[in-house]
């Protein structure tokens, strides 16, 4: 596209939030109710699911050295508060429900909208509601035993559950994600304090980078093992960007936007180092390597048997925690792509009571539990992984894009460090989508057939758009 698109006029002078300078198919009909708590409370309760949890043992299976294992913990988090640097630019420009999907279109144009969102819908959010729902219903099987197929169904009546609540009122949702959120973080401060305070643990755990690397290691290995490490860090503080979605409901968007993706970014990466030194403090870096369940464990060992059970109710609670953003946020993409004529007319309709995109939110609900129900979601993602970062390198180039493309309109909030900091975004993204296809080209080929199958459902609704 030559221009920020047809129906956004450049202007100098005038805020984005207050001018003509809007999509025209944005809906007046989404109410801006999400205060810059309800925004950080959405990034945060997304980002922080079960990978803390997990993620520590992976990490120290690689890396058996204490500063490295902070060292990519710290690199993973600035690269992420790069990428929400870069969307929070983006954010405060078009503060409207879509998110990616309008970045994406007014940079590359309608195509690459489309396929951001069709992508999102068919694997990227559902898959991931389903399998963090299924991995709810799974931890609740430590109290209660659940055979597969009623985990399956705990999972679905979760879904069912969020997706009610979500349609009952923007605020009601946000609400839930508050009170989660503020669960799971209380739950995690409770996990590093009582690992520092209470008898258990040991500084000499924290090896030091001399003591746990062997000299004869080869600097090759060590970045291969680093860069396996680093996958695992960036998905775990995956989720940063949720906020853009449902920019069309917060509140003095031009500063909320950028200050929630900022202080919510920053909250997870201080949480996630400091659970990860609690971790190896009581059980040292070899144990957590070793460790299928290192928060349990770790957690045996301060509080004893009932440490597990502690653990159990903090991962259930952080994953439905989790997965209402996720439902929450989702629907508003395909809200966002119906509104533009790009999806089923009837998943751009708003409530008239509750003013809040039912239609959306039901049909992602019913494509998620369908999910579950088939038990494909894990496979999906593993098709689809790589994609995501591929989505967001495009966003953060939109950043450059548009810069070039429209230098003159008012920007509420400008990335900082550009031109640096989406150009070393873009190159971690790039390169973690690479590695990930050349580890498996088949996951990748699949991956790119089910996002390449969006082009014939383009022309579909480009078609029915034509007067």
């Amino acid at each position: 596209m030559s221009e920020l698109s047809s129906n956004i006029t450049p202007l100098r002078k005038e805020s984005f939030g207050q001018s003509k300078i809007r999509n025209s198919q944005s809906s007046p009909d989404l109410p801006r109710t999400l205060s810059l708590l309800d925004a950080t409370m959405i990034n945060i309760g997304s980002m922080i699911g079960s990978g803390i949890f997990i993620v520590p043992a992976a990490i120290a299976l690689h890396l058996d050295s204490t500063l490295l294992i902070v060292l990519v913990w710290v690199i993973g988090g600035v690269v992420s508060l790069f990428g929400a640097l870069c969307m929070a630019e983006l954010g405060a420009l078009m503060p409207q429900a879509g998110g990616q999907f309008v970045y994406l279109r007014e940079a590359y144009g309608q195509l690459a909208g489309f396929l951001y969102g069709w992508t999102l819908f068919i694997v990227i959010q559902t898959a991931a509601i389903a399998a963090v729902a299924v991995g709810f219903a799974t931890y609740l099987g430590y109290f209660v035993h659940f055979t597969d197929g009623e985990i399956k169904l705990v999972a679905i009546a979760s879904i069912i559950v969020l997706t009610a609540v979500n349609s009952l009122g923007t605020k009601l949702g946000a609400t839930v994600q508050n009170v989660f959120t503020f669960l799971k973080v209380g739950s995690l401060a409770a996990i590093v304090v009582t690992s520092f305070l209470m008898s258990g643990g040991s500084v000499a755990n924290f090896q030091s980078i001399n003591q746990s690397i062997n000299p004869t290691v080869h600097y090759s290995d060590l970045a291969s093992a680093f860069a396996i490490a680093m996958v695992a860090v960036l998905w775990s503080y995956d989720g940063w960007i949720e906020i853009t979605y449902v920019a069309g409901e917060v509140k003095r968007p031009e500063r909320n936007i950028h200050r929630s993706l900022l202080i919510s970014t920053i909250v997870v990466i201080g949480f996630y180092i400091l659970v990860s030194l609690a971790f190896i403090y009581v059980l040292g870096v070899q144990n957590v390597a070793q460790s299928s369940l290192v928060a349990s464990d770790a957690a045996t060992v301060i509080h004893g048997s009932i440490g597990a059970a502690v653990v159990a109710i903090t991962v259930a609670i952080s994953m439905f925690g989790a997965n209402n953003g996720f439902v929450f946020t989702g629907a508003r993409i395909y809200y966002a792509m119906a509104r533009a004529g790009f999806f089923f007319r009837s998943l751009g309709s708003i409530h008239p009571r509750f003013k809040t995109p039912v239609a959306s939110l039901l049909v992602q609900g019913a494509w998620s539990c369908l999910l579950v129900f088939s038990g494909t979601y894990d496979q999906l993602i593993t098709y689809i992984v790589f994609a995501s970062w591929v989505f967001y390198a495009m966003s953060c180039g939109a950043v450059i894009v548009l810069r070039r493309r429209t230098p003159d309109v008012h920007r509420p909030y400008k990335t900082w460090g550009y031109p640096f900091t989406p150009i070393l975004f873009i190159v971690f993204a790039v390169a973690l989508a690479g590695s990930t296809i050349i580890e498996s080209p088949r996951d990748a080929a699949i991956g790119c057939a089910m996002i390449l199958s969006g082009v014939p459902a383009f022309w579909f609704w480009k078609r029915k758009m034509s007067p």
